[in-house]
């Protein structure tokens, strides 16, 4: 793990060392997400919250299932009853697996 100590200046703001930043893939004007979590300020990329954020969500659904192909068999059933998007009930909450 890569640690580097900076100095806050009067304004609050943090200079990430470049070797910091190429770690991350951050490049010049890129974005960087900042948490507190356990009293320590943590910079996550775009990137790095959307792997993990999808790893949390892969369970969800049971194994083999398609979400998107259980959704469009129902929006071509509504549509075969003639009910639009507005008019149809909405969807029902995904079947949860064995994780869930």
């Amino acid at each position: 793990m890569e640690m580097a100590t900076v100095k806050m200046d009067a304004a609050g703001r943090l200079v990430v060392p470049r070797d910091l930043r190429e770690a991350l893939g951050v490049p010049e004007g890129g974005e960087l997400r900042l948490t507190v979590q356990d009293g320590e300020l943590r910079a996550t990329t775009r990137l790095a919250a959307l792997r993990r954020i999808r790893g949390e969500l892969k369970g969800l659904a049971p194994p083999g299932a398609s979400l998107v192909d259980d959704l469009l068999a129902e929006r071509r059933a509504d549509a075969a009853r003639g009910l639009n998007e507005a008019q149809a009930p909405a969807p029902a909450p995904p079947k949860r697996g064995p994780h869930g």
